[in-house]
């Protein structure tokens, strides 16, 4: 990923997501990480954050009050940006139910806004970060998503792509990110609580920070624009995840089953079968290229296009699952369960 000299937009930037990029390119030689986000409470956390960790990158990080909802902010802070990763959403499926409009008015709308100022001010690459829930949506959050990539699918085919490429990347289960079901696991233990479990069956996708990292980092180097990038995350149950926390802290797994909240399905899906059909398999990725016809009705009418429908969707049933020791190592890799390991306040 080439950032010398370059500046970065992250939008919603003080979330899980941005901090994790500035762990990763803040120390290169890139000239400017901009954050775009709302919360000015998290920016000053974030500054004084880095001026205690590292004083000497301080002025390479430039904060900026905004919303991705109000045009005129981001207009403000793309001028001189060379590349965009857009993380700003609303991503919490029971709330989004609640409120569904406001999942519209940040999820689609705000990346309307987004794309076209990063097209009015020619930069050269924009990433949209998607979620497998945007994959045969039933929820509000998911279906906002769905259009979200719709959104930027439709944007990359009228944009010049020699001068603006836009691309998404989808995955699942960020682990200890904002909303993770693994931090509230920590503080239940911690608590001498029971692991509540929606439905100990239930499979999700599951991720590191670092690997969200390395998929929007892949996008980067080797997407076209309108293509959808998606890792092959491996999975696991909800009851094997709560065993593995249990495990790393020594305690007997004491699981009380809640039922699932509103708007959650028993399995994920990165990639539908229908997006199978024109993916690549490009060794850990998959990427589905963008489906190039035109509006010309009459070959939809008169000859259509086949395509074989033979393959299947990749869900997070059919993908690899870990067992409990396999989810304990990935969850060691965390610096949170690190951190709540060493007694540290867990987040």
């Amino acid at each position: 990923m080439e950032l010398n000299g370059k500046v970065l937009l992250i939008t919603g930037g003080t979330g899980s997501f941005g901090n994790a990029v500035l762990d990763r390119y803040l120390d290169t030689p890139i000239k400017e990480i901009r954050i775009f986000s709302r919360d000015e409470k998290k920016q000053d956390d974030m500054r004084h954050k880095l001026l205690a960790t590292e004083p000497g990158l301080v002025e390479k990080l430039k904060f900026y009050i905004g919303d991705t909802r109000d045009k005129a902010s981001v207009e403000n802070v793309m001028p001189g940006v060379d590349y965009v990763f857009h993380a700003a959403a609303l991503k919490q499926v029971p709330s989004c139910e609640f409120f569904p409009l406001e999942a519209v008015k940040t999820n689609i709308l705000g990346t309307e806004n987004v794309l076209n100022a990063a097209i009015a001010s020619q930069v050269k690459k924009v990433i949209c970060l998607s979620t497998d829930k945007a994959a045969y949506p039933i929820n509000a959050m998911g279906i906002s998503k769905a259009m979200m990539e719709k959104v930027a699918i439709g944007k990359s085919r009228t944009a010049d792509p020699a001068q603006t490429t836009i691309c998404v990347t989808r995955y699942g289960n960020v682990l200890c990110s904002r909303g993770s079901v693994v931090p509230l696991f920590m503080k239940q233990i911690r608590a001498k609580q029971p692991i509540t479990v929606t439905d100990p069956h239930m499979t999700r996708f599951i991720m590191s920070l670092a690997e969200a990292v390395s998929l929007v980092g892949f996008a980067f180097d080797n997407a076209l624009s309108g293509d959808l990038l998606v890792q092959k995350a491996p999975a696991c149950t909800i009851e094997v995840l709560a065993q593995a926390v249990c495990k790393i802290f020594n305690v007997s797994c004491n699981m009380k089953v809640i039922g699932i909240r509103h708007g959650e399905k028993r399995y994920e899906t990165l990639l539908t079968k229908e997006e199978h059909v024109r993916a690549q398999d490009i060794g850990n990725y998959f990427r589905a290229s963008v489906d190039a016809r035109d509006l010309n009705y009459d070959n939809y009418i008169d000859s259509g296009v086949y395509e074989p429908t033979a393959f299947a969707e990749f869900n997070s049933n059919n993908t690899e699952q870990l067992n409990v020791d396999q989810v304990v190592e990935k969850l060691l890799e965390l610096p949170e369960v690190q951190g709540a390991l060493l007694g540290k306040k867990i987040i």
